[in-house]
């Protein structure tokens, strides 16, 4: 016996190492990129501080009012909270795995025996009750980490749903602000369409009049009265345009089409931004997305550890403890009671191929989360330089247009005052009239587009985003 015992202890020992040897050679991983590498500054933190609520910044209470209703209302942000509760069950399940199970049982059979069987009479040939009373336990001992590595997997996964959820929240809201200042261009475009029109029926009240001094004949009259349908119309287009403006917000914000029809959104002052003059590298810390990316990858790291941890033996402890016996009056006896205990050894001898397969399947999801996060991280470098870059020529743009825009206001009251007095013709005013409309549909366009610029860099500096705890108690398993 206790030959035999060590040549089965030295063929189990045999078929352990050989159970252990047969992942491969490994593979090089797709390389990650760092902040030099995409022209961020490693010791330069970015100046400007973005506020979570950074939209209150605007100082318009309809806007924070739109904006609330969207982060509270939006059916895309409660799919990302239901994402969010299966990873946090993911890993609950993952943290489960690694600890000890117990479980309890008890059945009670009706059963004949064969009178032709091993059991002797009376128990042979006759028809007694089996009851079994027994609780077990199984624990697989996480010797090669594969447990612990799932459990890192699940976790990880689980921040990326916080921060994919965070990072659709800043969207959403960056989508709400960039569509009212998108409405208030409109109304700002439609209130120069219907200066545009008051100053038509002016300038044909004073045609007019001179008409009927002899001074115009019935062609400036014609031309006059010509201007104003095309300023109507000019309107409604507007006026179509906006209604559709208000449609957007509406389903951004989760209500009825016709909810904001009465909505007036007005572009106003913004108090101005502390730009910061280059991107810090603190900028792969503040992008929800970024974070999700990063997080990715060091799941698909894990989930590689867990696929190798296959090619290794599962070792089991399982024990059980009860009662069994022919006759329920006999079970709860003391010679009734039975226990074992001892461990349970699983060797993957003829899985290699599919072992291996998996685990080429786990790197190639190592290679695209590496590469996602580098796309994730260029997008996000491209973004803030963007913004920051027409941020800046913007202000320039707005200065010069200011200026264009009152020599223009002073050559159309120049053009209007001498027509008036009869020394130029009506086509000056119309001449001078073309560039005016031009300047004050430029201004509204610029201070638009400047609001729009300013969305779009709190949005590229994370919207002021603070990354989510996972599950306490998971993490403490």
């Amino acid at each position: 016996m206790n030959a035999f015992a060590l040549r089965a202890a030295a063929l189990a020992a045999v078929l352990f190492v050989a159970a252990c040897a047969s992942p491969g050679p490994s593979r090089p991983q797709a390389p990650l990129l760092d902040a030099p590498a995409v022209g961020l500054q490693p010791d330069a933190a970015t100046a400007l501080s973005v506020d979570p609520a950074w939209w209150r910044g605007f100082n318009d209470a309809q806007l924070d009012t739109l904006v609330d209703r969207a982060v509270a209302e939006q059916p895309n942000l409660q799919a990302a909270q239901a994402r969010i509760a299966r990873a946090v069950a993911a890993a609950e399940a993952a943290g489960a795995r690694a600890q000890p199970s117990v479980s309890g049982s008890f059945d009670a059979t009706r059963q004949r025996f064969s009178a032709n069987g091993i059991y002797p009479p009376p128990l042979g040939g006759g028809t007694f009750t089996v009851g079994t009373l027994q609780a077990g336990l199984q624990w697989e001992l996480d010797f090669f980490g594969r447990h612990r590595a799932e459990l890192a997997a699940a976790l990880g996964s689980e921040r990326a749903a916080r921060a994919d959820a965070d990072a659709a929240r800043v969207l959403l809201a960056a989508q709400v602000t960039r569509a009212y200042v998108g409405l208030a261009r409109l109304q700002a475009q439609r209130e120069v369409a219907r200066q545009t029109l008051a100053q038509r029926e002016s300038l044909l009240g004073l045609v007019r009049q001179r008409v009927q001094n002899g001074l115009d004949t019935t062609v400036e009259l014609r031309q006059s009265e010509g201007g104003l349908p095309e300023a109507r119309l000019q309107i409604e287009q507007l006026d179509e345009q906006i209604a559709l403006a208000r449609h957007q917000l509406a389903a951004l914000t989760a209500q009825p089409p016709q909810a904001l029809q009465s909505l007036d959104a007005r572009l106003g002052e913004l108090k101005p931004l502390a730009l910061p003059g280059v991107l810090g590298a603190d900028l792969l810390g503040r992008r929800a997305d970024i974070a999700a990316a990063r997080e990715r990858v060091e799941a698909a790291v894990q989930d590689v550890k867990a696929a190798r941890a296959q090619f290794y033996p599962d070792v089991n402890l399982t024990a059980f403890i009860g009662f069994n016996a022919i006759g329920l009056d006999r079970l709860i006896e003391a010679g009734s009671r039975q226990y074992g205990v001892g461990p349970a050894i699983r060797l993957p001898l003829f899985d290699a191929g599919r072992l291996r397969a998996q685990l080429h399947g786990r790197q190639a999801e190592l290679d695209a989360a590496v590469l996602a996060y580098n796309n994730a991280l260029l997008e996000a470098v491209r973004e803030a330089a963007d913004a920051l870059a027409t941020l800046q020529s913007l202000q320039a743009q707005r200065r010069e247009q200011a200026a264009a825009q009152d020599s223009a206001e002073a050559a159309y009251r120049l053009a209007v005052q001498r027509y008036g007095a009869g020394l130029s013709s009506q086509l000056t005013v119309l001449s001078a009239e073309g560039p005016l409309l031009a300047q004050r549909r430029l201004a509204a366009e610029l201070q638009a587009r400047s609001l729009e610029a300013q969305v779009a860099l709190l949005r590229a500096l994370g919207g002021g985003w603070q990354p989510q705890p996972v599950s306490q108690s998971v993490a403490a398993r």
